[in-house]
């Protein structure tokens, strides 16, 4: 068993659990809040500008276009952070080092092919993502500029896990609450002051996701427990694949988000026309519901990355104990979380919605409150499965991690909106999630229980 780094006990194989959860998830908490308020921002400032809930609508169906550059930051950067934490728990430091390189060129070659791609085909998407006319001028706006953005936004997210996995969660904080802060500076004066409404909102998160970059490159020198030289700055593609397969669950989990977002949002539209609502309002009152759930998410990821090095090291030092307790902490802290997010959804639904501009239509505040009650009616179950995912990931078993990923909404979500609709029209689709959210969390339960036995089982054979 190597818990030793340059001479000195690391203290991911030593250090009291709690002490590094708390060391790990504060700032990486902190961090995913604070990052989810990018969109949360712009909707706020946007709701109150003349562009309204329009407004909202549009960077709704823009929304799936961040989320794919999530979903690429997470295949690079929480791949790349389970191998190099693998990599040290062996003591296997050139490897750690080599991965720091090709997670790199990895991130820029593939963010400059998806801004291109973006640009290129822009209408084609937003149309598909489910824009309607009323809502496609002001979502071309918003997204034209923000795919400028993109490969700053991968690169950063994908460099923030490397130094979480460093053992400096806080300077990964510092990237993404100082992108933050400047995005909230300038939304107001790009809106309000310049008039520009969408395009300013637009103009203020590309800066910041450039300032971000810039913060998370400048840790390049700084690694801690590798040294960085010439020739492990360069790209080889059989650890890309390695790292690839490591962040695939996370991946698939974020670009099945995507895909469950192009569906509603379609599904919205179809069913919304057929209803008093119109096609309109709720595809603008659910992006504001789904961002108003992104803060709950942005919890459990955080907890997600902040758990993720400390499993990944002990997994690879034989300490499966440290593994378990890991994880079973990491849980108890995303419930209570989730609990408390859950009750206010429930008794303080006008007051959120609220939050994010008012309108004149009363069937926008009743269509609102009916679906973020009922969409997320299970939400203090979600927090498992991506903490579950997580864990398979972080161990060096991404089928398992990819197979939870998948589970909610692409194996169940997605077909449950397909078909309850059917039947029961927009009422269907509302308790689509729900039903899926109990599903997914019965199938975590089991599969982590089932690893549990087996980590038992080594533990015993290494004794």
């Amino acid at each position: 068993m190597d818990t030793t780094e340059n001479g000195r006990t690391n203290p991911l194989g030593c250090e009291r659990i709690s002490t590094l959860l708390k060391q790990f998830a504060v700032p990486s908490v902190i961090a995913m809040l604070v990052s989810s308020l990018y969109n949360i921002v712009d909707q706020i400032f946007i709701g109150n500008s003349p562009a309204g809930y329009l407004g909202n609508g549009a960077t709704n169906v823009a929304f799936p276009l961040t989320t794919i550059c999530l979903a690429i930051s997470l295949l690079f950067g929480v791949g790349g952070a389970a191998f190099f934490g693998l990599s040290l728990g062996r003591g296997e430091k050139d490897k750690a080092a080599q991965c720091v390189s090709t997670v790199l060129y990895m991130s820029v070659i593939v963010g400059v092919i998806y801004a291109v791609l973006v640009e290129t085909f822009l209408t084609t998407m937003l149309k598909a993502f489910g824009a309607t006319a009323d809502i496609l001028p002001y979502a071309v706006q918003y997204a034209s500029i923000t795919a400028v953005g993109m490969p700053f936004l991968i690169l950063t997210n994908a460099m923030s896990n490397l130094i979480r996995a460093d053992g400096s969660p806080r300077y990964s904080m510092v990237c993404t609450v100082t992108g933050a802060v400047v995005n909230t500076i300038l939304d107001p004066v790009f809106i309000f002051v310049f008039h520009m409404d969408v395009a300013g909102a637009a103009i203020a998160t590309t800066i910041s996701q450039i300032l971000s970059c810039c913060l998370a490159m400048a840790y390049l020198p700084r690694f801690r427990s590798v040294v960085l030289g010439r020739k492990d700055l360069r790209l080889q593609l059989a650890m890309g694949v390695k790292i690839a397969s490591l962040g695939m669950s996370n991946f698939l989990t974020q670009l099945s988000m995507m895909l469950l977002q192009v569906v509603l949002n379609n599904s919205l539209n179809h069913y919304g026309a057929m209803s008093i609502y119109g096609e309109n309002i709720p595809i603008a009152a659910a992006g504001i519901v789904m961002k108003v759930n992104s803060i709950l998410v942005s919890v459990f990821v955080g907890l997600c990355q902040a758990s993720q090095p400390i499993e990944s090291f002990n997994y690879g030092a034989k300490q499966y104990s440290r593994v378990k307790a890991t994880y079973l902490l990491a849980v108890k802290c995303a419930l209570s979380v989730s609990v408390i997010g859950w009750l206010v959804f429930q008794l303080f639904p006008r007051a959120v919605i609220g939050i994010f501009g008012s309108t004149d239509d009363p069937l926008y505040m009743e269509f609102a409150v009916r679906f973020l009650r009922t969409f997320l009616f299970m939400t203090f179950l979600n927090c498992i499965q991506p903490l579950s995912s997580n864990m398979f990931s972080a161990i060096g078993q991404p089928i398992k991690g990819v197979l939870l990923s998948l589970s909610r909404q692409v194996i169940l979500l997605i077909p449950l909106m397909l078909v309850l609709p059917l039947f029961w029209q927009m009422d269907g689709l509302l308790i689509a999630a729900p039903i899926a959210d109990a599903i997914a969390f019965t199938l975590s339960i089991l599969m982590v229980r089932r690893e549990f036995k087996i980590m038992d089982l080594m533990a015993l054979e290494n004794v």
